[in-house]
């Protein structure tokens, strides 16, 4: 009989001791991992940033660096993006790098971090400089590509693919976003003085594929004449190319896109697109873990680290 009582008390004296054990574990493994790097893209629904998360990993696991990639499951959706960063927040990240997806609407994200005393990486696409200043912001710094180059880079190809002359269309990204903005005006400065060149529609597909095909289809019954297209991305090119595809005039058109991600590569080397600006993705997400990590460890590091742009057409792929 006594020793059926004393069976419960050593069994709850096993379990704690147990528990103990692995609470310590568990402390232990959190102390080698060190602080959380979050990545907090706009989507991983797109290429694109499937490439970038892939060299944030990379990087992450060369580093010894415990890394959480998060997403929106679409670009459009800020909100969502937004209650992502403040969930990290509130979990005290260690460093949050983020691609914005509303250049303004990302701004009070990015003070609450500041006030956490959490250093806060830009990827991809910039925070707007004024909205930042106004509510007293700071970022640690801005990885990315000039996506104003990228633009102008485009409208010169196009310019010399139509000899100087020629109906062109565009497909723009999500007004009012800094990306697409500057893709745009760099477009915009290459056709200055390109008197024989008319833009005679421009419409957001919003980056995606399936409203690249309806809104140019839609162009091209309303202007059968086009003969070039430049698209903020490359999404939207790809089903603009579907649409192109169901007019019956492939190989007909022009058509110049943004991201050089595989399916846009595809296309060019089939011959349906002539090329597409490339902002190399992969790096953006490994320049980004390497730098979180050089903060983690009290480095400095500078408040702009570029990343290369280069044009892709079929010639280089071969």
């Amino acid at each position: 009989m006594k020793i059926m009582k004393l069976f419960p008390i050593a069994f709850i004296l096993i379990q704690f001791i147990f528990f103990n054990l692995i609470s310590c574990q568990r402390g232990d493994h959190a102390n080698k991992e060190g602080p959380l790097v979050a990545l907090v893209m706009k989507t991983l629904n797109n290429p694109f940033f499937i490439d970038m998360q892939r060299g944030a990993e990379d990087a992450a696991k060369e580093l010894n660096v415990s890394l959480l990639v998060q997403a929106a499951e679409r670009e459009l959706d800020v909100e969502k993006q937004m209650q992502i960063i403040e969930n990290l927040i509130q979990r005290e990240v260690g460093v949050l790098c983020i691609t914005p997806s509303g250049s303004k609407e990302i701004v009070p994200a990015i003070v609450k971090a500041n006030k956490a005393k959490i250093p806060v990486l830009i990827v991809d696409t910039r925070v707007d400089s004024a909205a930042l200043a106004e509510a007293g912001g700071r970022i640690t710094t801005f990885i990315g590509s000039d996506n104003f180059d990228g633009g102008m880079i485009a409208g010169g190809y196009i310019i010399n693919a139509l000899g100087g002359e020629g109906e062109i269309a565009i497909l723009e990204g999500i007004p009012g976003h800094e990306t697409g903005d500057a893709r745009l005006n760099g477009f915009y400065k290459a056709l200055e003085g390109k008197n024989d060149i008319m833009i005679v529609a421009t419409q957001t597909a919003n980056w995606e594929r399936d409203q690249g095909f309806n809104v140019f289809q839609n162009i091209l019954q309303s202007y059968p004449s086009v003969r070039a297209l430049f698209s903020c991305n490359d999404m939207m090119a790809l089903g603009a190319i579907e649409a192109i595809t169901a007019a019956g005039k492939t190989g007909q058109i022009i058509v110049v896109g943004f991201d050089a991600i595989q399916d846009a590569r595809d296309a060019i080397r089939e011959g349906k697109m002539h090329g597409s600006i490339a902002q190399h993705p992969y790096d953006m997400g490994r320049f980004a873990i390497e730098n979180a990590k050089k903060l983690i460890d009290g480095q400095e590091i500078p408040s702009y680290i570029p990343v290369k742009i280069d044009l892709v057409t079929k010639d280089k792929l071969e």
